[in-house]
């Protein structure tokens, strides 16, 4: 899959945003938090991933992870030089250590994460400038709809865990 040539970055961003987007649909619907990324070169899709964590049983199995293990098989290289990579929400430090050390030029995410943000909001890990690589970011492209997505993930995830609290103490009774 490429993006339109004519795009202008922006319009490249949001391209490959509502891709990572739909990604993180995939995980939303196997249960897993609703986390997509897409790893792009020549602004061509190499490759896919989205969260697998509780499906795999592997707390490594974020969507950025798979997607960055993805895009070196398809390419034949662990080095993604030049390759940008999209997530829907700010990596978390061990996947913006993964993309250090992948050398990936560039990242772009949708959602800010306050609480394990590793791109500049708790952490910058992927500008360290202790670090042997630094990558270009590019934080809140479609920051709304990315949030919203995780936000009534989790919001649907409390309710179901009160049904199920409130039919267990019913049932005892």
């Amino acid at each position: 899959m490429k993006c339109p040539k004519e795009y202008s970055q922006q319009q490249q961003d949001q391209f490959w945003m509502e891709y990572a987007m739909q990604c993180a649909n995939k995980a939303e619907a196997i249960g897993e938090v609703p986390v997509g990324a897409v790893v792009v070169l020549e602004n061509t899709l190499i490759a896919e991933g989205w969260n697998q964590s509780i499906l795999n049983n592997d707390p490594t199995a974020h969507a950025e992870i798979i997607a960055i293990q993805k895009a070196g098989q398809a390419i034949g290289n662990y080095r993604l030089i030049d390759a940008t990579l999209y997530v829907t929400l700010e990596p978390c430090a061990m996947c913006a250590g993964a993309m250090v050390h992948a050398r990936v030029k560039r990242v772009v995410f949708g959602a800010y994460d306050a609480k394990t943000g590793a791109a500049g909001s708790v952490f910058n890990l992927v500008d360290a400038p202790q670090l042997n690589h630094q990558l270009l970011v590019d934080g809140g492209i479609n920051q709304d709809e990315c949030a919203q997505q995780i936000s009534l993930f989790f919001k649907k995830r409390r309710q179901a865990h009160k049904e199920l609290k409130q039919k267990k103490d019913a049932h005892i009774e």
